[in-house]
């Protein structure tokens, strides 16, 4: 039976975000025959997270054991992660009902898609929604289009935390990149370089701002110039290299 594996990575400071990202989750609909499993990652020793995340079937949850960063984090719920697609759910940030039978219906009508973002609204905390312009137009986004909005902009063309993507491909570039910001962009562009993706129309999740947001902290900004050096020759090289995913996705495999 087809899974999709949902990873969240999470710290102990974000119980009530966690639990309200879970019941997101919880109410989602899937297309016939799918399963989903929840891979909650805590980003440090064990706490009171373990029993958060026992509320909900079919979430697995497991502490690093040390603070390593979110996108180690990530990495180690990708190793744990058993379904054929695999869709990142921040603990701060909400799914809304269909997100994930929308992101799965997007790979079975476009079978050489290797990845899909979904568009959201800002959430605030006074819990009104603001929408913001994507720079793509939905629908098959083919290789190097996405890159080339990046290098242009020097941002995301695209939102990262709602990635869904076959966990092959992810796996294949070393899932998230130990930059010291933004490690899901230079993931991002990996995968947007070597492979076509697919944006639907449909507005997917929320993405919660809220003053302990770590990128809305003043440090942020630290270091930033380093890692978007580091998309930028990332995508320089895979052309400079030529480098194409040219199989196609295994039958039966999303």
């Amino acid at each position: 039976m087809p899974l999709i594996s949902v990873l969240t990575p999470v710290h102990a400071a974000r119980g009530e975000f966690l639990a309200a990202a879970g019941e997101s989750l919880a109410g989602q609909e899937l297309p016939g025959g799918w399963e989903l499993e929840w891979l909650v990652q805590e980003d440090g020793a064990a706490s009171g997270l373990a029993d958060v995340a026992r509320r909900f079937p079919g979430c697995r949850y497991q502490a690093n054991g040390e603070a390593l960063g979110v996108n180690i984090a990530r990495n180690v719920a990708l190793s744990r992660a058993e379904g054929s697609l695999v869709h990142v759910l921040d603990s701060d940030d909400l799914l809304l009902p269909g997100a994930l039978r929308t992101a799965i219906g997007a790979f079975d009508a476009h079978p050489r898609v290797h990845w899909v973002t979904g568009q959201a609204h800002d959430l605030l905390p006074d819990g009104t929604r603001v929408a913001f312009p994507a720079p793509l137009e939905p629908g098959v986004i083919e290789p190097g289009v996405m890159t080339q909005l990046v290098l242009e902009s020097g941002k995301p063309a695209a939102p990262c935390a709602g990635l869904t993507a076959r966990t092959d491909t992810v796996r294949a570039f070393g899932g998230w990149v130990a930059t010291p910001r933004g490690g899901d962009l230079a993931l991002v562009v990996a995968l947007a370089e070597t492979t076509p993706g697919f944006m639907p129309p449909e507005i997917t999740w929320l993405y919660r701002r809220h003053p302990g947001q770590i990128t809305g902290q003043a440090g942020w900004v630290r270091l930033q110039a380093e890692s978007m050096a580091l998309v930028r020759q990332r995508i320089a090289a895979l052309r400079r290299l030529g480098v194409r995913v040219v199989a196609e996705p295994v039958a039966g495999n999303a």
